[in-house]
């Protein structure tokens, strides 16, 4: 049996304020997302995320979990788009059939 860990370095974890503070080095001085990952030795794609992370709360996009009232929206606007999906399933079905029932036109009508 092989250890797949073998040779690999320990996960590590970093705080909020690290990544809030690593984002916005990229966002505040214009340097790439790869230049600040090799400055401060942390994976581009983890502080890219952070980046977009920090970028969408600037933006005043929600973040994290949701509120219960949150959660209550979303329910109710999940059984909307169901209900939606079924009536236009059914008008779909409802064209199709009054236009088979159409008699065929040859132009001369």
């Amino acid at each position: 049996m092989t250890d797949h860990t073998a040779g690999r370095r320990p996960r590590r974890t970093f705080s909020p304020e690290y990544k809030h503070e690593a984002a916005r080095l990229v966002i505040d001085t214009g340097r790439t997302i790869d230049e600040e990952a090799r400055e401060v030795g942390v994976g581009s794609h983890s502080l890219g995320k952070w980046v977009a992370a920090e970028r969408a709360t600037e933006a005043g996009e929600p973040t994290g979990e949701l509120t219960l009232n949150g959660r209550a929206e979303l329910k109710a606007l999940r059984r909307q788009v169901a209900e939606l999906h079924k009536d236009n399933e059914f008008l779909g079905q409802a064209a199709a059939f009054f236009a088979a029932k159409q008699p065929p036109q040859n132009g001369m009508n």
